[in-house]
């Protein structure tokens, strides 16, 4: 960390620092705030005191917004202090359904639309003074929607397209669903961010005895799609992937797909072994379960569920099941999204936190340094795996 602190302030920060987080990430924010005023108070270097380095050190890095509702239900975005000449970073969760505003009498649950018309509220209410906008969206919003199939709209490149339009320079998504959505906005700053160092970090930290070698452990992606992630993950580890894939009954139609017929596996023998299902997110969790259970019956030992997102759409009944069947010993998923009180008091939980990760990224943009080597933590993972297989092995 003192290593990032001082190569820091080898460069000028391209504007006075401004955090915005809103509603949607409020805890999430207080944490990235405590981060980032924690490495600036603790940083001594001759140019801080110059008209150069103006509100570098502060008590807290939080622009007050708002947005406010009428009783109709629109909406406005409000500013409360000014952001001209600050280089603004805007964080939001665009799957917090536990937020509501009221409308005609009725309590309404915020969707993810709400919450991007918010984004662009504010965005409107900066109104081009600040020096550079970027945008923190740790779920990419309409990320799921980012190719066509016959007469679909493309709504996660019309999305990004509004924000490009309206200013933004940057926007971080972590593990978005398909990483060549950035395409869509060729000439802008995108980063699409992997949390796979915080899953192994998370999970050696709450588990002993694990065995991470060739014999002993295996990634495994849950479909086809996912299988970069799970080659990734393997490659760095040095252990051995597998995947399964959907076999699709193409002789018929049900609500315009072709249904599934079964899950084919390929890879090595899972017998004995601990594996860890990684996947970007978990939605209704029937996937995960399922493969959960499929992998059981090829004799896995220990399975471990990562996904970034817990958004756990039908509640945990079917989990907590699952968990009492056996099927997984563990799941990981991120403090990026909403995390309900429920979720964290599960004893199959593992929260991983990427509040550090975070604002690492914003110290570092800020000083319009790379961020390559935050993207790709290889050493990092190597090195936690070390440590933890010499503790084992005394």
């Amino acid at each position: 960390m003192e290593q990032h602190s001082t190569k820091s302030l080898e460069t000028l920060p391209v504007g006075r620092l401004g955090l915005i987080t809103l509603e949607s990430s409020r805890a999430l924010g207080e944490k990235v705030d405590k981060w980032l005023v924690g490495w600036r108070q603790s940083r001594n270097h001759a140019e801080i005191g110059s008209f150069a380095f103006e509100g570098y050190q502060r008590s807290s890095y939080q622009i007050s917004v708002q947005n406010p509702r009428f009783g109709s239900g629109e909406g406005k975005g409000v500013i409360n202090e000014s952001v001209r000449g600050d280089d603004i970073y805007i964080l939001l969760d665009v799957c917090n359904y536990s937020l509501t505003y009221r409308m005609a009498g009725y309590e309404n649950l915020m969707s993810p639309d709400d919450h991007f018309q918010d984004l662009k509220r504010i965005i409107a209410a900066i109104g081009g003074k600040a020096r550079r906008v970027n945008v923190i969206m740790p779920y990419l919003y309409e990320g799921r929607q980012m190719t066509r199939q016959g007469r679909e709209s493309l709504d996660c490149a019309a999305a990004l397209h509004e924000l490009v339009d309206m200013g933004v320079e940057n926007i971080i998504t972590f593990d978005a669903h398909d990483s060549r959505i950035q395409n869509a906005t060729p000439l802008h700053g995108f980063e699409t961010v992997p949390p796979s160092y915080q899953f192994i970090k998370a999970l050696l930290n709450n588990e002993d005895g694990l065995r991470i070698d060739n014999d002993h452990f295996m990634i495994i992606s849950p479909d086809e799609g996912g299988m970069q992630r799970a080659i990734y993950l393997a490659n760095v580890l040095g252990v051995d992937m597998g995947m399964f894939y959907k076999r699709l009954d193409y002789s018929r139609l049900e609500r315009g797909r072709h249904p599934l017929a079964a899950y084919e596996f390929l890879g090595q023998d899972l017998t004995g072994k601990d594996v860890i299902l990684v996947d970007d997110m978990i939605s209704s969790g029937d996937t995960a379960i399922q493969i959960a259970s499929l992998l059981k019956d090829r004799g896995a030992r220990r399975i471990y569920i990562c996904a970034t997102f817990g958004i756990f759409t039908n509640g945990l009944d079917k989990f907590d099941v699952a968990y009492q069947k056996g099927l997984f010993t563990k799941i990981l998923t991120t403090n990026l999204v909403y995390q309900t009180p429920e979720l964290l008091a599960r004893p199959y939980y593992i929260s991983c936190d990427l509040s550090k990760y975070i604002a690492l990224i914003i110290d570092t943009l800020n000083h319009d340094l790379s961020v390559h080597h935050l993207l790709n933590p290889v050493d990092r993972i190597k090195s936690a795996v070390e440590r933890y297989m010499a503790r084992y092995s005394a």
